[in-house]
């Protein structure tokens, strides 16, 4: 059975925190609160663990996970970022949004778009999220709780316990975070394109 921590919203207890990045260091896998919605993560480089993710939400090998960062940074590790995109993203950052971005060496090859070598990055804007990033130190490897069949991601921490609990090894109750998935801008063409459209305004990407 899962770990269940109630961790407060706004001033995450750093205790939890600390428990929750050791257990994705151990090759967990998470359910934890953003700005849109919970997302389902584990540590960048557990396979196993990207592979549970897998059999739980049922998906194939062309699923795109995405890096949720702490910050540009971040960003900038994984994936390259020309000037003008540096500053659409540090404008847009922390924030509702998913950049679809051409990634870098550092990016395993078992996550990039089997075609186009690019990986989605993004930087919630959710206080729970920003103290595990900062305690862990690297990108969680994520996406969206959506169970199989479903259209609209999980929203209740308590049903996620109830339906999940035996597959997951920590959930983390942050409170309500809205339903809305992000906005989905997509940065390796000549210009960005926004493929989805969700919580964050795409009107400044379209171009």
């Amino acid at each position: 059975m899962s770990q269940f921590f109630q961790i407060h919203p706004e001033n995450p207890q750093k205790r939890l925190i600390n428990q929750a990045v050791e257990i994705l260091r151990r090759g967990g896998v998470a359910v934890y609160p953003t700005d849109s919605g919970y997302a389902i993560g584990c540590h960048l480089g557990e396979k196993q663990a990207q592979d549970r993710i897998k059999r739980i939400r049922r998906l194939d090998d062309k699923h795109n996970f995405t890096l949720v960062c702490r910050d540009l940074s971040d960003i900038g590790v994984y994936a390259k970022v020309d000037n003008t995109q540096y500053r659409l993203l540090k404008t847009f950052t922390p924030g509702p949004y998913t950049f679809i971005l051409d990634a870098t060496g550092e990016v395993p090859r078992r996550l990039l778009h089997p075609k186009r070598r690019s990986i989605g990055v993004r930087v919630p804007d959710n206080a729970i999220v920003q103290a595990l990033l900062g305690e862990l130190g690297e990108p969680i490897m994520s996406s969206t709780l959506i169970l199989p069949g479903e259209t609209d991601p999980m929203t209740d921490p308590e049903k996620i316990r109830e339906i999940l609990g035996h597959d997951l090894d920590l959930i983390i109750d942050g409170g309500f975070c809205g339903t809305e998935p992000t906005t989905v801008v997509d940065f390796t063409g000549a210009v960005p394109s926004v493929t989805r459209v969700g919580k964050g305004d795409p009107a400044p990407f379209d171009v």
